[in-house]
């Protein structure tokens, strides 16, 4: 089987024990930790800062941290996120005014670089910028709000990722984020995932473990050339 990964989004955990739910969230099995970061610019919500991913390190979380930058500017917050402990920082084409500056300047910090998508954002970008990609994150949802039903369309874009990934040659996470759940963690992944976020679906539930290790079940059987 591939090296699926599950990563947890905290932006769906009690905000008010966050070092412990994160740290109850992959003692259960999870992989990543999701840290969504929101401007109520970019987007319409307004979520966590640089000083909470820090407080989560200084907690003891060593699990690494996948930091989506759903920001504008990009670049000041890059430097913020790598030095409070991000192990992967993701953002949006349109929020940078050099997207490969943006990108080297994560990877300089020492982190993995990514390119998020949103559903209605092509992925035309990826023709001359791939090379330098560490991940690709294509969103299933409108961005800003959790709890949202995962959008069919992204199948098709994922399935186009992928392809592209592959004919890079490179080394490159495919990563979906909105509405994963263990009812169609299946048919992502078939279709070239393999990182899955999943908010709601986790942090909704009484008991962690139970949800990923179905999440994992549901996995089992996708081929390496799925």
């Amino acid at each position: 089987m591939k090296n699926f990964l599950i990563a947890p989004s905290i932006l769906s955990a009690d905000f008010a024990r966050l070092g412990e739910e994160t740290a109850q969230v992959i003692s259960a099995g999870a992989d990543i930790v999701h840290f969504d970061v929101m401007d109520n610019h970019y987007v319409p919500n307004l979520s966590m800062g640089p000083m909470v991913l820090k407080a989560l390190r200084s907690y003891g979380i060593t699990a690494p941290i996948d930091v989506h930058l759903m920001v504008k500017p990009v670049d000041r917050l890059i430097l913020d996120f790598a030095a409070a402990g991000a192990s992967y920082i993701t953002f949006h084409p349109q929020a940078s005014d050099h997207i490969e500056v943006s990108l080297q300047l994560i990877k300089d910090q020492g982190c993995k670089a990514g390119l998020a998508f949103n559903p209605d954002t092509s992925l035309n970008h990826l023709e001359y910028i791939i090379n330098k990609l560490d991940v690709i994150l294509l969103m299933s949802v409108t961005p800003g709000f959790g709890g949202q039903d995962f959008l069919h369309s992204t199948i098709d874009k994922l399935h186009r990722a992928r392809r592209l990934i592959d004919r890079s040659g490179k080394d490159i996470r495919l990563e979906v984020d909105g509405g994963v759940k263990i009812d169609n963690i299946y048919a992502i992944a078939k279709a070239g995932a393999d990182i899955f976020i999943a908010g709601s679906a986790i942090f909704s539930q009484p008991n962690y473990r139970d949800v990923i290790d179905a999440m994992r079940y549901a996995l089992t059987g996708v081929s390496d050339n799925a």
